[in-house]
């Protein structure tokens, strides 16, 4: 006998092929998915329809396809709505208040983050309970009347000077910079305001992003508070000119549903512009802290 014939046989090789989830599994999951599609995507689709029919169509079919497609509705309801004088207040409102909101929550977001001062995560845990309390909508109302901005457009736009969510955003993002650059700054003689709106805020672009459209939202939308503070036609934004749609026995469905399109577009565009700046703000903002 060889010692070549006393030596081990190699094995043979196996060849190694990933394992498959159960196909079952997957189906539930994209089924999930298209009904949750169905659910958001379900209701616009019917509201980009109403907006070409008209109103005995409308009562005839609300679900069907349009008979023909025609821009008549939106011509209306730019007219009925006054939509070039409330666009105007509408852009003026949001461009304002969000613009201070932004500057503001920065300069309350660092130090928090920081943890400069005694109390900054009482101050945090604050803002974090006051996501969860509804709007003191009556002291608020005292507030702005024992101040005489009732019916004004600086009371209206201090309305929105305040909104937790977006401290919560900012401070959970920078929360990841590194505390070296304050360092280098204060030794480098770099000032407190010039150190924030040189370094930090480009370095937290997408934070910003994130709130700047959330906070602009919000305004764009409002519906509620204009309603009640504002009594003066020419200080109207847009949404409360949709109001002309209700009439006393029955609502212009096909003009409302035009007039909601044309106040959509706007951030929806906003929205696609700075996409991508939203989901990393969104995602650093929940996982870094």
């Amino acid at each position: 006998m060889t010692v070549a014939s006393q030596l081990p046989t190699e094995a043979p090789k196996r060849e190694f092929r990933p394992r498959r989830g159960p196909k079952l599994w997957k189906i539930a999951t994209y089924a999930v998915l298209l009904v949750f599609a169905a659910v958001y995507i379900g209701p616009l689709l019917m509201l980009v329809l109403t907006s070409f029919k008209t109103l005995p169509e409308f009562f005839r079919n609300p679900t069907g396809w349009p008979e023909s497609f025609g821009f008549g509705n939106f011509t209306e309801a730019w007219d009925l709505a006054n939509f070039p004088r409330y666009l105007l207040n509408t852009v003026l409102y949001t461009s304002v208040a969000t613009a201070i909101f932004v500057a503001t929550s920065v300069l309350v977001a660092f130090p928090i983050a920081r943890g400069y001062f005694k109390g900054a995560k009482f101050i945090l845990t604050l803002y974090l309970i006051a996501l969860f309390l509804p709007p003191a909508l009556i002291p608020q109302f005292q507030l702005i009347l024992n101040l005489g901005l009732f019916n004004t457009r600086i009371g209206y736009i201090l309305l929105f000077l305040v909104n937790p969510i977006g401290i919560i955003i900012l401070v959970n993002y920078m929360k990841s910079i590194p505390k070296e650059l304050d360092e280098s700054a204060a030794i480098d003689g770099c000032g407190y305001y010039r150190f924030i709106f040189t370094i930090i805020v480009p370095l937290i672009r997408p934070a910003v992003a994130t709130v700047t459209v959330l906070h602009a939202i919000g305004i764009w939308n409002e519906l509620v508070l204009p309603t009640i503070y504002l009594t003066n036609d020419d200080l109207y934004p847009v949404t409360r000119g949709l109001i002309v749609f209700e009439g006393l026995y029955g609502s212009q469905w096909p003009q409302l549903s035009a007039a909601v399109i044309m106040l959509m577009i706007p951030m929806l565009l906003l929205f696609v512009f700075l996409q991508r700046y939203i989901v990393s703000g969104l995602t650093a903002g929940a996982v870094k802290g």
